[in-house]
């Protein structure tokens, strides 16, 4: 008999609220598969019991790799970072551009990137995610999602789409360049997002500066800048300005040099460039990021889950 490591996502408590998002998640998982997202494996929903069973990811998440318990590892390479890059990449513009319907996934961040044995990159937790109907171009909703990674027109007025993930995505590969966390304290006063460090280092052409010290030097300079430019193209505050995701596959791996010729030379990354990033539109970015904590109850730090999950063994 062969056993095979499981992980349990298990509902600490029952509620209408928390019921709804189990009950979203198992439908995505039913219908989605794709080598870069989580695969269900199976799942309970009896009496106020709600259980969800995926594959083990033995090396956790992104976040867990960059900023918590294997950060002092330095397990993450160059290679392996633009490989989770262009496979997450992968797994999120199959959500957008192949599944049917097309689906939002709504909190895309480095703690649902998870990274199997051979650091292969899967897309997961699908509990806030929203199926959008042919034709329709958003949807208005609730807004939810992870502070740092909020689009702006998501946070501020709820319109929900595609290009939410896709600057959810941006901020992520920024993570991966810089090892930096979405937002990160100046000062005891001021918070900055890391759209706000690196664009002006990006247009200075000081892409080394944003590499994370950890890789000692060791990238790529030419993809690491790739991924720079990607992220802050993804991030922009104006939606209809961002890639698409099949673009963003497209630019990652390099297959266009006219593209990233075109994208290198955007007007975004020219020095007299008006900011075009979130927070850049308001007094300053910490006041956008305290309202958008304080006036959406749904929108969560970082470590807040209604679950957890367990590993176990079958």
């Amino acid at each position: 008999m062969t056993y095979k490591q499981i992980a349990v996502k298990r509902l600490k408590s029952w509620s209408n609220k928390a019921e709804k998002e189990f009950a979203v998640e198992v439908e995505i998982l039913a219908r989605v598969r794709h080598k870069s997202l989580l695969s269900l494996r199976g799942y309970c929903a009896e009496g106020q019991e709600r259980l969800i069973v995926y594959d083990y990811m033995p090396n956790l998440s992104i976040h867990s790799q960059l900023h918590g318990q294997h950060a002092a590892e330095c397990n993450l390479g160059w290679e392996r970072r633009m490989k989770i890059a262009i496979d997450s990449a992968e797994g999120i513009a199959y959500l957008h551009h192949y599944a049917t319907p097309h689906i939002i996934h709504r909190d895309v961040k480095a703690s649902n990137v998870l990274l199997d044995s051979n650091f292969q990159a899967r897309v997961a937790d699908f509990g806030f995610a929203k199926l959008i109907p042919d034709g329709a171009t958003h949807v208005t909703t609730k807004v939810k999602g992870t502070l740092g990674y909020l689009a702006p027109e998501y946070a501020m007025l709820g319109k929900a789409s595609e290009s939410c993930d896709v600057f959810s995505f941006g901020i992520m590969l920024l993570e991966l360049a810089s090892g930096k966390k979405p937002v990160e304290k100046v000062n005891p006063t001021t918070k900055r997002t890391i759209t706000e460090w690196a664009l002006p280092l990006a247009r200075d052409k000081k892409f080394k500066e944003i590499a994370d010290p950890k890789l000692n030097g060791n990238f790529i300079e030419d993809e690491l800048k790739r991924l720079v430019l990607v992220g802050l193209a993804c991030s922009q505050n104006k939606p209809e300005q961002r890639p698409i995701m099949s673009e963003v596959v497209e630019l990652l791996k390099g297959e266009s040099a006219e593209k990233l010729s075109n994208l290198e030379n955007d007007e975004l990354f020219k020095p007299e460039q008006t900011s075009s990033f979130q927070g850049s539109s308001l007094p300053n970015s910490s006041d956008c990021i305290t309202e958008e904590r304080s006036s959406k109850t749904d929108v969560k730090e970082e470590a807040v889950d209604s679950s957890e999950t367990v590993p176990s063994a079958r």
